[in-house]
């Protein structure tokens, strides 16, 4: 993205100094710039939300989605450069859902010396004896998953949790929010859990989901898929993704746009009295008192 100054990263060649994760990954050109663009892209948001502390330990959850996988691989790889100066911790929720491959994930972070929890709980059953056949699981599954989390975040001694919502989540959740809740709200890159101890942060926010896919498929990342809540057809999310698609097809670049707008806000410009005093602006003000509003 054009917004971001990070400067350049250069990629080591010798196979003992890159993370173990990263000593069989691609060695092209294409798949070089594709790496370095998304660690970029994490470091900005890292530093453009004030993300990391140093000494802290991070609890980054890995459901074993592309998307969990990438951030993953690109925090210990900031991390083994010594940009991220935290302690990481992966985590894997285990929410008992049928067929799972309960061995992939331990197998994959213990081939590549990755420290990590893998939790059983069984949220699969309380989701679908809740959610009547037909409906949507996500919303219940998601708080679900997101208080055991919370949970492991504070038994590990973990301040911040890391997830791995990326830009296109983040517009698809804006206009979710627009087209049916009636406000405009994203999905925020960082944000504090009602209790107050535990911070929540994505550093993928900048990250484009077709990148993460690319860097997936390079990387041979063992992929589960969800068939709890990704089987379901109908969901408003698809509709909105199928939106985006459509548009960012038809006049290329409008995602960047987009996610740059949801960092240039104006209330002026805006109907929320609770953000601007309208009733304060008056014929004849001076222009800078206006705008200090």
């Amino acid at each position: 993205m054009t917004v971001h100054q990070t400067p350049e990263l250069d990629l080591p060649e010798a196979a003992d100094s890159v993370h173990p994760m990263f000593r069989d990954c691609p060695s092209s050109v294409e798949f070089n710039k594709l790496r370095k663009r998304l660690l970029r892209n994490v470091r900005q948001a890292i530093e453009d939300f004030a993300m990391a502390k140093s000494g802290e330990r991070w609890l980054v959850a890995l459901s074993g989605g592309k998307d969990s996988y990438g951030l993953l691989a690109i925090l210990l790889d900031l991390k083994w450069r010594g940009l991220l100066p935290v302690e990481l911790l992966a985590c894997n929720l285990d929410q008992g859902q049928p067929n799972f491959p309960k061995h992939i994930l331990p197998e994959f972070l213990t081939r590549h010396g990755v420290p990590h929890r893998i939790e059983y709980q069984d949220t699969y059953s309380v989701v679908t004896d809740k959610i009547p056949e037909g409906n949507t699981y996500c919303s219940l599954c998601s708080r679900l998953r997101r208080g055991h989390l919370y949970r492991i975040a504070r038994e590990e001694g973990c301040a911040t949790l890391a997830l791995g919502h990326h830009r296109e989540d983040i517009l698809e959740t804006f206009f979710m929010n627009l087209f049916h809740g009636g406000r405009l709200a994203a999905m925020p890159p960082k944000l504090l859990n009602d209790e107050g101890d535990v911070l929540v942060v994505r550093p993928l926010a900048y990250c484009a989901e077709v990148d993460l896919e690319k860097f997936a498929a390079g990387m041979k990342f063992p992929i589960i898929p969800c068939d709890l809540c990704g089987s379901q057809e109908g969901l408003q999310r698809n509709a909105m993704k199928t939106m985006l698609e459509d548009i960012e097809r038809r006049m290329p670049g409008r995602k960047d746009t987009m996610i740059r707008a949801l960092g240039n806000v104006r209330p002026s410009h805006l109907i929320d009295r609770k953000l601007f005093d309208f009733a304060a602006l008056v014929a004849g003000a001076q222009r800078g008192d206006a705008d200090a509003l």
